[in-house]
């Protein structure tokens, strides 16, 4: 196997979905995606929208430090993993990178307001979402599973 065949199969093993055979299954799971994935985006920008006082109020009292920079970094992964999430593209890493963004708001909430419902509910709804695309990927419609055929078809 070559080093070029080698990172196809990578590649084509990370952009893979889950096979699951039934039509009306995959429509409804692009439909999730897409819906969670713009839903995100405004969390992204709301973070823009008031940069110190996210910085302020959020990260520094989680005890990060550079709250500035990690307000930003926040910001704009919500933003661009959530717009290529709903595109099925690198589903995968932006669900993880999403994932990974509602893990550090359940802390947040878990330290300020403690194991009320309210404040954890969203957070976690997102996660349970970002966590499925983890492990499943973006479905039959998604770029990542045209690419996938794409390469399948150049080797």
């Amino acid at each position: 196997m070559t080093a070029i065949q080698t990172k196809s199969t990578l590649l084509n093993t990370v952009l893979q979905s889950t096979a699951i055979e039934n039509r009306t299954a995959q429509v409804a799971w692009a439909i999730f995606r897409v819906v969670v994935g713009f839903l995100m985006i405004h969390n992204g920008f709301s973070k823009l929208e008031d940069v110190q006082g996210f910085a302020s109020g959020v990260v520094s009292f989680i005890g990060f430090p550079y709250p500035v920079f990690f307000t930003y970094c926040a910001a704009y992964a919500e933003i661009v993993s959530s717009i290529l999430l709903a595109l099925g593209l690198f589903t995968r890493l932006n669900a993880l990178t999403l994932l990974f963004t509602m893990l550090v708001a359940i802390l947040f909430h878990l330290k300020k307001d403690g194991w009320q419902i309210p404040p954890l509910e969203t957070a976690s709804l997102y996660a349970m979402w970002f966590g499925f695309f983890l492990v499943n990927g973006g479905g039959l419609f998604s770029l990542d599973t045209a690419i996938a055929g794409w390469l399948r078809k150049s080797s």
